[in-house]
């Protein structure tokens, strides 16, 4: 049986997070894999257009992340889930915090975790 510390996955996610809050290209690069796909409200994304969402800047304020939930899919390859909670760094676009759940695909690529997919849920 594999056995992952859920603990480690909720520490790359939120260092995913911190690059959107400081607008960190970057640290945002080099957590995705090259092949990442990210699915969300507004449609696909693979690694080169999120990262190019910090061009301008941060997109994120605040975040936090809770009920994280680890499954392993296979021998270097786990899946993340969570609800995150955020405001984001346009207040133009909302004044108030939003949550979502999210699905996170961490892949093993040598000694390095990176992030190969990612799904968003609006949540209530």
């Amino acid at each position: 049986m594999l056995n992952y510390d859920v603990g480690d996955f909720l520490n790359f996610e939120q260092a995913v997070w911190r690059a959107l809050c400081e607008g960190d290209m970057q640290a945002d690069s080099a957590l995705l894999a090259d092949d990442f796909l990210g699915v969300y409200s507004s449609g696909r994304a693979d690694k080169s257009a999120h990262v190019a969402q910090l061009r301008d800047g941060p997109t994120m304020s605040t975040f936090s992340l809770t009920d994280a939930q680890a499954l392993a899919l296979a021998e270097g390859i786990v899946l993340l889930t969570y609800r995150a909670k955020f405001v984001r760094h346009d207040l133009s676009s909302r004044k108030e915090s939003e949550s979502m759940f999210v699905s996170s695909i961490w892949r093993k690529e040598g000694d390095t975790w990176r992030n190969v997919f990612s799904q968003d849920t609006d949540a209530p």
